[in-house]
């Protein structure tokens, strides 16, 4: 006899996707940024330094402001986390290496990265001869990163290295300034971890359980965009999961894709707590998946960084603002010197509670200017222009 499936409403699907998430609750202090990324499962690398990188701005959200030495710190010591391909490049719990078997495993059938490799073989063998002789080594250490052209124009050196990278013969086992550091896997990954064992099945089921725990509850659509799977395989592999199939109210429910499944963990016990108030990175994993973000709070969210200036309309890292579990702002920083800049701050449609939200916009946007060593912050454009009296008041009370 089939059960049917456990109903949920909107409501409870973004507590016990908060929750799950580390940003309902009491924050995990003790486990501290570590815990964050075995909760997590992935923290999305990026480029673009605001306030902060993504990958800080990550564990900020969640334990508050944490020392951003301490971050990298967390990251990269004790051997506890590696770099690899997963919903983008991120920063991986190192017991995951044997999940990503599949992957390299796909990377080493392809036979080439996009680069045509001029005499491969002779390339990977010298990295590999220096990484043994040497140690971990920077692609530039290696002989160099670019032939001197534009940035894609990668030396043999650096294609090697990276091809290595993607099948699993280097790892990249920590960051020195934005470059990747590489070391042999067979020095850098423990001996218990090290074997691909696990069939491309068996991958891609922990994969989206983990997925599904880190996420709480989830269509298929959002379990296979967390570590970027196919759709057929994450169908294939979420009966067996352990995950267990939910409805929720406003969801749509037609074709696989739609189907949601929760965490039974999730579910053990209602979602209740403290939320945290903060600005969140575009790239954090509550909201980076764009079409999750608008099922759970009503957000159109889009990173425009790569959009041309004029035709923005809420900045070029505009940050949703998470406060009493909705996203209630986007607020596009810059620093300059000593004060964070809220270049425009777009207020999403507060109900008649202006004030409140002002408030709360105002809070995260103190807090994060104490993080990054900011003595005063200054609103410059607010939409709609009726709530710039009540946040810069919010703004000048604290």
């Amino acid at each position: 006899m089939t059960t049917a499936p456990l109903q949920l409403t909107t409501d409870e699907a973004r507590r016990i996707a908060l929750r799950a998430q580390g940003l309902l609750g009491a924050p995990d202090r003790r486990a501290g940024v570590r815990g964050v990324l075995r909760r997590l499962g992935a923290v999305q690398l990026d480029t673009i330094s605001v306030l902060a990188r993504s990958h800080e701005l990550v564990p900020y959200a969640r334990l508050g402001p944490v020392g951003r030495e301490a971050v990298e710190t967390a990251y990269w010591s004790g051997g506890t986390a590696f770099e690899y391909w997963s919903h983008a490049a991120c920063v991986l719990p190192i017991d995951q290496w044997p999940l990503f078997a599949f992957r390299r495993r796909a990377f080493r059938a392809r036979g080439h990265r996009w680069h045509h490799l001029e005499d491969r073989e002779r390339s990977v063998a010298a990295v590999r001869e220096r990484l043994a002789a040497e140690g971990p080594l920077t692609a530039s250490e290696l002989g160099g990163a670019k032939r001197g052209g534009p940035w894609w124009d990668w030396s043999q050196t650096k294609i090697a290295v990276e091809w290595m990278l993607d099948t699993g013969e280097v790892v990249c086992a920590r960051r020195q300034g934005w470059k990747r550091v590489y070391d042999l896997a067979e020095r850098a990954v423990p001996a218990a971890l090290r074997h691909d064992d696990l069939d491309d099945a068996a991958c891609v089921r922990r994969l989206v359980g983990q997925a599904g725990a880190a996420l709480g509850v989830a269509t298929e659509a959002d379990l296979a965009d967390h570590h970027r799977l196919r759709a057929r395989e994450v169908a294939a592999a979420v009966p067996d999961s352990g995950l267990v199939r939910v409805t929720v109210a406003g969801w749509p429910d037609r074709g696989a894709r739609n189907r949601a499944w929760a965490d039974p963990a999730a579910l053990a016990s209602a979602a209740r707590g403290r939320h945290r108030t903060t600005l969140l990175s575009p790239f954090d994993s509550l909201v980076w998946d764009r079409a999750r973000t608008e099922r759970l709070f009503g957000m159109t969210h889009r990173l425009e960084a790569y959009v041309p200036a004029p035709a923005r309309r809420f900045g070029y890292f505009a940050m949703p603002v998470l406060a009493g579990g909705r996203l209630v702002a986007r607020v596009d920083p810059a620093r300059e010197g000593g004060v964070l800049v809220a270049r425009h701050v777009t207020m999403e449609d507060a109900g008649g509670r202006t004030e409140r939200a002002a408030a709360q916009v105002a809070d995260a946007l103190r807090e994060a200017a104490g993080w990054v060593g900011c003595g005063e912050v200054r609103v410059e454009r607010v939409t709609p222009q009726a709530a710039r009296p009540a946040l810069v008041a919010a703004v000048a009370g604290g």
